[in-house]
């Protein structure tokens, strides 16, 4: 063999065993920032891990996911702040209170939301279709969905004259709440009492003010979330049937949930996640309306509250908890 051709070969098998040896390298762990208003129910956070599994990626392996838990949302600014200073690569905003929080800290880290936030009424995006900036993600909130509620609350008591709607000062979704609560209460004939929570040390007082009300509708929010079995406990001792958009809720003791499934949503919103960390901008990912809803029935609450649950409730019902 020629002295060139030696050298040729000698220098194709260096390029061969450069490539390999870079194919056995460990990919760049990336990380990715959690962050949320109390921890995150098990559906939320097992569907977001289950949406990372299908897009063949490997938590230890490939991800890692760092949680940024603020006690209220008095609190998220500072939790968002913590997670921008560990350099994540991107942020998860779990829940309505974190997402103006994150896109603040994030600065040009791109940030996927799941909440129930109307992000183009809110100023957030320009479209569903091309969000433009570096925030997409995910949104549950429909005007239809409010409405279902009363109406589902209504054919468990018909003779329902009034009932209270729980939501938080701050966010940003209340309008819209209120609007749609107002518009689906005067069609039903049902008088409308807001309830409007500013600290979370309101809640005693807030259920005592809506005893006179015949049912309470929780608003969707993180902070209510986190909530969720002091409002359920007050609202036993209140005597107050509970709807609302989140089935932790009625696991808890409420009386029944209907929404979107938000461990769908989560698992959706990884592939989401899984396109930013292949490159592809925020800006370019539409961001997704739910597809899944679920219907859910304390039947416990109801023998407790002393109703009798109409059997064509019962049957629409996805999940009924004895």
């Amino acid at each position: 063999m020629r002295r060139r051709e030696v050298i040729a070969a000698l220098g194709g098998a260096a390029a061969s065993w450069s490539l390999m040896a870079r194919a056995q390298l460990p990919r760049q762990m990336r990380r990715i920032g959690f962050l949320r208003v109390g921890p995150p129910p098990a559906a939320f956070i097992d569907g977001f891990r289950q949406g990372m599994r299908e897009q063949h990626l490997v938590e230890g392996q490939h991800f890692v996911i760092e949680f940024g838990l603020a006690r209220s949302a008095a609190q998220i600014h500072d939790a968002a702040a913590e997670l921008a200073r560990s350099n994540v690569d991107v942020f998860v905003a779990s829940g309505t209170p974190s997402v103006f929080p994150a896109r603040q800290a994030a600065g040009q880290t791109p940030v996927v939301f799941v909440a129930t936030i109307d992000p183009v009424a809110a100023g957030l995006v320009a479209s569903l279709a091309s969000p433009g900036g570096n925030i997409t993600g995910m949104t549950s909130i429909s005007g239809d969905v409010i409405a279902k509620r009363l109406q589902m609350i209504r054919e468990v008591l018909p003779a329902l004259t009034r009932v209270a709607l729980l939501v938080r000062e701050l966010s940003p979704d209340t309008p819209l709440y209120v609007k749609e609560s107002q518009t689906a209460a005067r069609k039903l004939g049902i008088e409308l009492q807001i309830e409007i929570e500013r600290d979370p040390n309101d809640l005693e007082g807030i259920f005592v003010a809506a005893r006179g009300a015949g049912a309470l509708v929780v608003a969707d929010d993180a902070e209510f979330t986190a909530l969720r079995n002091q409002i359920a406990e007050l609202a036993l001792r209140n005597q107050l049937p509970t709807v609302s958009g989140l089935r932790e809720l009625a696991e808890a003791g409420g009386l029944m949930a209907y929404g979107a499934s938000f461990g769908d949503l989560y698992r959706r919103a990884a592939s989401h996640v899984h396109k930013i960390l292949q490159g592809v901008s925020a800006a370019d990912l539409p961001i997704e309306q739910p597809t899944k809803f679920e219907f859910v029935l304390n039947m416990q609450t109801a023998k407790a509250l002393g109703l009798t649950i109409p059997p064509s409730v019962l049957a629409l019902a996805d999940v009924v908890i004895e």
